[in-house]
């Protein structure tokens, strides 16, 4: 029997990565869905931004002191609603606004993470989504980072676990702030 993992179980690649966020570092899930990474996050002992157009997912999240969740459509138009604010890790999963690239790639604070996981073209062989415009082209992430973070890990491949789709994901790190 093969097991699968639930789907609100924390994707595999950020709980990977989630040992190198700086301790307390205050982490941003953008379009945080069901939470997932939000409890990942939170267990781990960092304040949280949640934000998604709909927060239902989060159930009693919601009202978690080291959560900040906000209701929020991202694919309004409307400036990013962050910008200014930085963070020890940028987390986003299964999601693709490009106008937010280089705000989120903007967001990683010095020492910070972005841990990005979406959706890959060639994933309309296997599901949902399969819009060109909803699906990362390949080295998208890679030129999303180029000459502003260092890339720790990288990856464009078909997976089967929790189901079959292309993905992307990358982890990426900016250079901590030096001092003279």
């Amino acid at each position: 029997m093969n097991a699968h993992p639930p789907r609100n179980a924390p994707s595999p690649w950020i709980e990977r990565f989630a040992p190198l966020v700086t301790p307390g570092g205050a982490v941003l899930d953008l379009a945080c869905g069901s939470g997932r990474h939000v409890r990942l996050f939170v267990a781990r002992g960092h304040p949280v931004t949640a934000v998604d157009r709909d927060l239902s997912g989060l159930g009693d999240l919601v009202h978690d002191p080291h959560v900040e969740a906000i209701a929020l459509d991202l694919e309004s138009g409307a400036p990013f609603p962050l910008a200014g604010r930085s963070f020890a890790a940028v987390v986003v999963t299964r999601y693709l606004h490009r106008p937010l690239l280089a705000a989120l790639v903007e967001a990683v604070a010095p020492g910070g993470l972005l841990l990005y996981e979406t959706f890959a073209a060639g994933n309309e062989r296997f599901r949902r989504p399969s819009n060109p415009d909803f699906l990362v082209r390949p080295g998208e992430l890679l030129e999303a980072v180029r000459g502003r973070l260092r890339v720790l890990a990288y990856e464009d491949l078909d997976v089967e676990e929790p189901w079959p789709a292309a993905l992307q994901r990358i982890a990426a790190r900016r250079e901590p702030a030096t001092t003279l």
